[in-house]
């Protein structure tokens, strides 16, 4: 394989691993204003369990996802195998 492709690919993976990162963070903060916001969304998540557990679960996802784009990106950069399986 062309040393030029493999650079491309890594590349490329750093840039998705970015944006799985980026929209991990989005969903964590999503997750957390949901969950304390007490101006906004607490009025309604308070009179629905569903909706309390439901930005909980946005806020783990969000957490996860990030932390999988975070090692996908140190991954891509050093060509860690390990890193990028997980």
């Amino acid at each position: 394989v062309p040393m030029g492709v493999l650079s491309c690919m890594k590349y490329l993976m750093f840039i998705f691993n970015m944006l799985v990162f980026a929209g991990g963070t989005c969903l964590a903060g999503m997750g957390v204003w949901v969950a304390v916001d007490p101006a906004g969304f607490q009025d309604i998540v308070a009179t629905r369990a569903l909706l309390s557990a439901g930005a909980w679960l946005l806020l783990v996802v969000g957490i996860a996802l990030s932390l999988l784009g975070f090692l996908g990106c140190c991954g891509a950069l050093r060509r860690s195998r390990p890193l990028l399986l997980l």
